[in-house]
């Protein structure tokens, strides 16, 4: 588990969390997880960087922000964030639901952003996702879903996000599930997937804009966004590389740490932490 503290910005509180020192690399989590997603892999990173891990604002145990629930609204308060911490410019990693505000980033702040990795994402709105997925793109079972079965749709992503038999820490299981299930997380999230879906049609148009080196980094086996939706945004995003983690699920950045930090240390062109 990450070490976390609770700062201040603009009158709200904020669950951070960081490992090592060095260049900042600033890790953006989905859902229904929070910045506890990253325990094995920001350890590995810290080798090199400072790796600097959050809980959204209305998500984990984070405050909620005013204003709208949309990728766009996502990479304003990251850039709000980093003024905040006086962060000039830094390597921007998103997983899940943090995949597409970090390509709004990458799009609208290119200044910022040194380096772009994004893992495991719904990045292509028209390409084939699970049944589960398809399921809460439908706002009305969304809200139904998320207000009402919270428990159902919480152990079904830890039955599908991880392979057969790996079972992640008490510790870890809890302090996920207990910010999931808090009424206003699961509300905001209910808007944030309403926000999203409304938006990635014109978020997929700036594709092409984006100028900073990426890497596409996805699991072999995501039962919810196939490899399909990385060699599609690569096909868009001028010289991104995409690459692939054998045999890994969703949530590979606990049970495929190890790889998966070598594979970002070696696309930011530094050697891997042992």
């Amino acid at each position: 588990m990450l070490e976390t503290t609770t700062e201040t910005h603009g009158g709200r509180q904020l669950r951070v969390a960081r490992v090592g020192s060095g260049p900042p690399l600033i890790l953006l989590h989905g859902y229904p997880d929070n910045l506890q997603v990253w325990s094995e892999l920001a350890p590995r990173l810290a080798a090199r960087f400072e790796a600097i891990a959050f809980d959204w604002p209305g998500m984990g145990y984070s405050e909620a922000w005013s204003g709208g629930a949309t990728p766009f609204d996502f990479a304003r308060r990251l850039r709000t964030l980093m003024d905040d911490w006086g962060i000039a410019r830094a390597v921007i990693a998103g997983h899940d639901m943090g995949g597409q505000p970090a390509l709004a980033f990458a799009a609208e702040y290119p200044e910022r952003i040194s380096r772009l990795v994004v893992m495991n994402s719904l990045v292509m709105w028209d390409e084939k996702t699970s049944w589960e997925i398809a399921l809460l793109r439908k706002f009305g079972w969304n809200r139904v879903l998320l207000e009402r079965l919270p428990r159902a749709v919480f152990f079904r992503a830890l039955r599908t996000f991880l392979p057969r038999g790996y079972k992640i820490s008490a510790e870890l299981r809890g302090d996920l599930w207990e910010s999931f299930q808090l009424p206003g997380v699961r509300k905001f999230v209910v808007r944030m997937c309403a926000g999203y879906q409304g938006t990635l049609p014109h978020l997929k148009q700036l594709y092409p804009t984006i100028r900073t080196p990426a890497l596409f980094l996805w699991a072999e086996h995501d039962k919810h966004f196939p490899v399909a939706h990385a060699k599609k945004l690569a096909e868009m995003v001028p010289g991104a590389k995409i690459d692939e983690i054998p045999g890994a699920g969703h949530w590979m950045a606990l049970n495929h740490a190890q790889e998966v930090s070598a594979r970002i240390l070696r696309f930011l062109g530094v050697s891997h932490a042992r």
